[in-house]
């Protein structure tokens, strides 16, 4: 419902997209179940050569609700899921929910001790892994107290036929054998002990019930777990459909982005399942193996990091790829600079596609996306425009006093995605969510943006990533839409190095484009390029080329990383 007393000048410029909309009363599995009582025979999900149907995953999800249960799972346990994209994930995530149990979703390729830190901190009474991290889970087992029992599967497991044969004759050969004596439960032994379980195992679950716990960064930088409810996902996967009018039943999304992650959870995965789309599982991918994905799939939606479209252009041998199949490619979790969306855009139309890259913006403390370029307009370098039921404002930093349009500030958001709280962290919520005069309990997100007079919003930067040079603030992001905007640089990314002088001065990290040198001349001729197009104080006092830049698990730019190397060079 549109509240009266907050500006919403984006309304007018929405197009087919409603302003508000109804939202499932009940849980996540509620949504799929009746969408698969209306499209039983539509394929739900791809996996290695098999399909499977939204009648058969229904069935496949009951059976492994009904197995969590004989293992002694209860309503309101946590139970943690550390797979890749894969059938066995999606089953246990919507299994989870409908015996009234919270899904806590980790990244498999974390370290022990975050793995550790990810069950503590969850209170996790059960976990799925892939049989590969199995030494992992077992190095940390004795000090996971709450942890009764580790279910192992198998990528063969998500497979049938000749895939599965092919599979375990290659891949599957590589992976180091389990003890015969762990304490493990595999697969299809779990699944076999939901046969006895008949009368309630599931459970009534409404839309304000916690439901997921995703782990972030948050808003202060420090890894906390985002507790999520029916509610969040249900109105995000209305949200996503209602502002792709395109989208039909059946509709193809190639599901990269994983699945502990917000963007793959809520985008690529729940909001295809909850409208009867179809969801190609991709456990990992490489950028050559991703453009032969397209090829082979010919998928209608694509949504990924801009990492991952800077790859793609780097590839050669795609004159053939033919792109007419897309309604839809979004580009998300992280900062999508001008020059690069100009690069794909022409990228999509020289491969017969009709639509151009739209950018979105959100935060895990709302899931995922909450503000969308919508596919009718677009104003260069904005994040686009509100979901629907969904507040943005732009508040002086510190406060809850709302700037004008086109002053920058912090980005504030309201809606039914917002988080629940950070889970074990009640200060942490606090600093977060905040209620203000108008009611509303609004995401302070740490990020700086603006907004204009028609409710366009752009994001600038972090907050906390701001550069304070003798006095003078520097938004790396700024400069490295300017660098990227060179015709030798392929990507950079900007941070700030302790200084006794200036407090903090201005480093820039470069990966040329192929065939470029990585010679003084070039450096100096990138410095030459800076002082004409920023300001003196901004300009960097020096620049170091990279073959790679740090990525996160997730394909960010990790400047974390490279300020981490930094201090150590000066510690050292």
């Amino acid at each position: 419902m549109i509240s009266a007393v907050v500006k919403t000048p984006w309304i007018k410029n929405l197009g087919e997209v409603p302003a508000t909309l109804d939202y499932q009363k009940g849980s996540m599995f509620d949504a799929v179940e009746a969408i698969s009582l209306k499209y039983p025979d539509y394929v739900a999900c791809d996996f290695m050569g098999r399909h499977i149907r939204y009648s058969d995953i229904v069935k496949q999800i009951d059976q492994c609700a009904r197995a969590l249960v004989a293992t002694g799972v209860k309503p309101g346990d946590r139970v943690t899921i550390c797979m890749p994209n894969a059938p066995q994930t999606v089953i246990m995530f919507y299994a989870v929910n409908m015996m009234g149990g919270i899904a806590n979703m980790i990244h498999p390729l974390s370290g022990e001790k975050e793995i550790e830190f990810y069950l503590n901190d969850s209170k996790s009474v059960a976990c799925i892994t892939l049989d590969q991290f199995y030494s992992k889970l077992e190095a940390i087992r004795h000090d996971t107290p709450e942890l009764k029992n580790l279910i192992l599967t198998s990528v063969a497991d998500g497979m049938t036929g000749i895939m599965k044969i092919g599979y375990k004759l290659t891949e599957g050969r590589k992976v180091k054998p389990v003890p015969k004596d762990a304490d493990v439960i595999w697969w299809k032994d779990f699944l076999a002990k939901g046969n006895g379980v008949s009368g309630e195992y599931r459970q009534k679950r409404v839309a304000g019930d916690p439901a997921v716990i995703l782990y972030s960064g948050g808003t202060t930088g420090t890894t906390k777990g985002i507790l999520l409810s029916n509610l969040n996902f249900n109105a995000l996967g209305a949200q996503i459909v209602a502002t792709n009018p395109m989208f039909k039943p059946g509709d193809k999304m190639l599901s990269v982005m994983p699945m502990f992650h917000g963007f793959g959870l809520g985008v690529c995965i729940h909001s295809m399942m909850m409208n009867a789309g179809r969801c190609i599982l991709i456990p990992r991918f490489t950028a050559d193996s991703y453009a032969g994905l397209l090829k082979k799939f010919k998928p209608n939606f694509i949504a990924g990091v801009p990492t991952l479209y800077e790859a793609l252009l780097r590839l050669p041998g795609l004159e053939d790829l033919d792109l007419s199949c897309l309604k839809g490619a979004f580009s998300g979790g992280d900062s999508l600079t001008i020059e690069l969306k100009k690069r794909f855009d022409a990228f999509l139309k020289d491969h017969k596609a009709t639509i151009q890259l739209r950018e979105g913006y959100g935060t895990t403390e709302c899931v995922t996306a909450s503000c969308l370029t919508p596919p009718h307009m677009s104003r260069e370098g904005s994040i686009g425009l509100p979901f629907p039921d969904t507040y943005y404002k732009i508040v002086k930093v510190g406060t809850q006093q709302e700037v004008p349009y086109n002053v920058e500030g912090e980005i504030c958001l309201s809606g039914p995605t917002v988080m629940m709280e950070y889970v074990n962290q009640p200060e942490e919520t606090a600093q977060t969510l905040k209620t203000h005069a108008d009611g509303l309990t609004w995401v302070h997100t740490g990020d700086l943006g603006t907004m204009d007079e028609d409710g366009f919003v752009y994001f600038r930067q972090r907050i906390k990533r701001m550069i304070v040079t003798s006095g003078y603030n520097v938004y790396p992001s700024r400069i490295e839409n300017i660098l990227d905007a060179h015709e030798k640089v392929h990507m950079s990314c900007v941070i700030g190095v302790k200084d006794s002088y200036k407090m903090q001065k201005v480093k820039a990290f470069i990966m040329l484009k192929p065939g470029v040198p990585k010679t003084d001349e070039v450096k100096q001729e990138l410095l030459e390029y800076c002082k004409k197009n920023v300001a003196k104080y901004a300009v960097p006092y020096d620049i170091e080329f990279r073959d790679q830049l740090p990525k996160t698990l997730v394909g960010k730019v990790a400047y974390r990383k490279l300020e981490e190397e930094e201090y150590e060079k000066q510690a050292s």
